[in-house]
């Protein structure tokens, strides 16, 4: 007998997608509704579409692209960078989506051996990131147990023990899953700390429309701060697979750094989908905005949902499309036996804490129904959830 061939065991050792597990769980309930994907339930602009139709059958669309993107993209991104983040020293790649940005600057930036920092509860995608890219020391912060903001002491702490530095921390901003918002003052001290051990600091800034109560998305810049942005959720292109970053200008070599791996994995996004971002950049903002107040009626819905966890139990909320919620204690029972029972016992799908580092949590979306649906789904899950505390996991 021949020697067995072998898969990698970077692979083999990268958790499996909660979503792909999702995706199978809600197969099997029927007529099962999604409080799980993070997506958002409009289309993008009407008007945008209409002009990508004209575009179909032009040569170009059929051709590569520059592997940074379109010319017109990029220049429209600079200026909305300019005019909307404040990052005024920024040049621009665009990717197939924000995840893809994500792994670029992991590739670019991290080497096999390096340590990263991350904070829980998170983003489960950015963690397979490290994982498939071969970084096993992922140091994990806590959250603050008021608030779920990343803990700036314990990471001041962790920069300065650690030699070398870790080289790379990371937030999403506002958070993807806690759905809380990293409020100016603390997004600049975590920046300062970064700078300060030479670390890159990566944000995530797909929910940067995404603000309720007043409240109002900052971006912090600098050489060691690299930003990443998405038009997946703000414009209703999950499909469609654009993203971009903003990295330093200044920084030599990023760049050119940054076409290798771009050239390897896309070439370039989508040239259509690509004409469609541009499209959508021109109706602007406040179109997304004008959706964006539409979820929180979801909001409340789903909160009042929630209510049989009990006071204290759910936090986030603040941005993004998430609420954050804690568990009764369960014995023997996990937050994915919970998500199964829900799914299958009660006609809804919601995901478990431990996907994002903090097991006996859920994460809930509220962005994806619209509020009719919405209010079907939540009435599903407040009736599993009274259930739940009243009488425990019952089959």
């Amino acid at each position: 007998m021949g020697s067995s061939v072998k898969l990698s065991r970077r692979a083999l050792e990268t958790e499996m997608p909660v979503m792909v597990q999702m995706q199978e769980l809600q197969r099997g309930a029927k007529n099962a509704l999604s409080l799980a994907q993070g997506v958002v339930y409009w289309q993008p602009p009407k008007q945008a579409l209409e002009k990508v139709k004209e575009l179909v059958s032009e040569p170009l669309i059929s051709r590569y692209g520059n592997d940074e993107g379109i010319p017109e993209l990029r220049a429209a991104l600079v200026k909305k960078l300019r005019d909307e983040n404040n990052l005024h020293k920024s040049s621009v790649m665009v990717t197939s989506g924000a995840n893809q940005a994500f792994v670029n600057l992991v590739l670019t930036l991290c080497d096999p051996g390096d340590s990263v920092v991350m904070f829980a509860p998170y983003y489960f995608n950015a963690y397979m990131s490290f994982q498939m890219t071969g970084i096993t020391n992922i140091l994990v912060g806590p959250g603050s147990s008021d608030t779920l903001h990343p803990d700036a002491d314990w990471l001041e702490r962790i920069l300065s023990e650690n030699k070398p530095a870790p080289k790379l921390v990371t937030v999403v901003n506002p958070g993807n899953p806690s759905g809380t918002y990293i409020p100016e003052p603390l997004l600049k001290r975590i920046s300062d700390l970064c700078k300060n051990a030479g670390s890159w600091l990566v944000v995530d800034n797909t929910y940067e429309y995404f603000m309720y109560d007043g409240l109002k998305h900052s971006c912090v810049e600098g050489n060691h701060i690299v930003n990443v942005f998405s038009f997946s959720k703000a414009y209703g292109m999950m499909g469609w697979r654009v993203g971009y970053i903003a990295y330093p200008s200044e920084v030599k070599d990023f760049a050119e750094q940054l076409l290798k791996v771009q050239d390897n994995i896309p070439i370039c996004a989508s040239i259509l989908s690509q004409y469609l971002a541009l499209y959508s950049l021109e109706v602007g903002p406040q179109w997304v905005l004008d959706q964006v107040k539409t979820l929180e009626k979801n909001r409340e819905i789903v909160l009042e949902a929630l209510s049989p966890l009990g006071e204290g139990s759910v936090k986030g909320g603040e941005g993004a499309i998430y609420l954050w919620a804690k568990l009764p204690d369960l014995d023997a029972h996990d937050d994915f036996d919970v998500v199964r029972w829900l799914a299958n016992k009660h006609g809804v799908a919601v995901i478990p804490g431990k996907a994002c580092g903090c097991p006996s949590n859920l994460r809930i979306s509220f962005g994806g129904l619209t509020e009719n649906d919405c209010r079907a789904a939540a009435e599903r899950l407040k009736k599993g959830l009274e259930e739940l505390v009243r009488d425990g996991l019952r089959e």
